[in-house]
């Protein structure tokens, strides 16, 4: 039976009606969940295991892509939020999302909070959009969905886009793990770091690596002469040590209730407040640089992070964000 539903779901999407190939898909995913949910539920079954949250993000994404929110198991007090505005599934992203992720994919599971976080790029109206999504399961349904939707990539940025970085998908070796709730404190320790110019307060690795929206912020080749490209070239610690980012005066709310040990993954929500009232900032310990210039306008940056933690250090950060005027709401007040 598997085996013919395999078959099935590859002649379906190798035919040319895509809508109906990706709402197959979607339906045959559902259904497998319930069959799974038949062998393993129990009376107090209303919990959500590892593998059952993975399912409740795929079939999510499939049912965003098939325009359906039928599909999906919403609670009827459902609150969705789509780039910071409240909003109805069914509107916003489940209009336009036009394929799913396929290669670019980091999950984290939580089944103590029962949540799971997403990281991934996908495609809106035939063009490449990344996204984070959150998802909050209460006795089988969902009661919260969130996304984070950031367009216009960079051309340049994309290549980094195509495949997560192999250390943010292996699993944690047993005795490198961090138990889930020091690693929502290593998390929250990131934005104190920021908001202080403090490369010391959250606990870097040496090989940390920071992606933003696909561009690599950190550990990129030295420049071959010295200036404000050898900031690029630092790593998590030394770069925030040079105030290069003491233009961020505010980062709240700071959202990280997502942790999965097992992958080393930690999934944060913030609100990056830019006041910008100084438009120089000053730099410290870069040879040929004293200053950087800052003429913009204020701003906030809606944001969602991954952390990869292992042996109780950072080691990759997977970020994405877009702009939004200074001081706008989040849509969760």
């Amino acid at each position: 039976m598997a085996e013919e539903r395999k078959r099935l779901a590859v002649k379906v999407i190798q035919g040319d009606n895509v809508k109906t190939a990706i709402r197959f898909t979607a339906v045959l995913l559902v259904s497998i969940g319930m069959l799974a949910s038949v062998r393993v539920s129990q009376p107090q079954a209303a919990q959500c295991d590892r593998a059952c949250l993975l399912m409740t993000t795929n079939i999510y994404l499939a049912a965003l892509v098939a325009h359906d929110p039928s599909i999906v198991k919403f609670s009827p007090d459902v609150k969705f939020v789509e780039n910071t505005v409240p909003m109805k599934p069914g509107d916003g992203l489940w209009k336009t999302a036009s394929a799913i992720p396929t290669t670019f994919k980091i999950y984290v599971p939580d089944t103590v909070s029962q949540e799971v976080g997403f990281l991934g790029v996908m495609q809106e109206s035939n063009r490449p959009i990344e996204i984070a999504l959150r998802l909050k399961i209460r006795n089988g349904q969902i009661v919260e969905a969130e996304h984070l939707i950031a367009r216009n990539l960079r051309d340049t940025s994309l290549p980094n886009l195509q495949l997560p970085r192999p250390g943010l998908l292996a699993s944690v070796p047993a005795d490198q793990r961090v138990p889930r709730d020091q690693m929502l404190k290593i998390g929250l320790s990131y934005y104190d770091a920021l908001v202080n110019s403090d490369g010391h307060a959250a606990p870097f690795a040496d090989d940390c690596v920071r992606r933003e929206n696909g561009f690599q912020t950190t550990g990129n080749p030295p420049p071959a002469t010295p200036g404000r490209g050898t900031m690029g070239a630092m790593g998590c610690t030394a770069q925030l040590d040079t105030r290069v980012m003491s233009y961020i005066k505010r980062i709240e709310p700071r959202r990280v209730d997502i942790a999965d040990p097992e992958a080393g993954l930690v999934f944060g929500l913030s609100q990056f407040r830019h006041p910008m009232e100084e438009k120089t900032l000053k730099i410290v310990g870069v040879p040929g640089v004293d200053h950087v210039d800052m003429n913009f306008n204020p701003f906030d940056l809606p944001a969602a992070h991954i952390f990869k933690v292992s042996g109780g250090k950072i080691h990759e950060i997977e970020a994405m964000g877009f702009m939004m005027p200074y001081n706008s709401k989040t849509g969760w007040e």
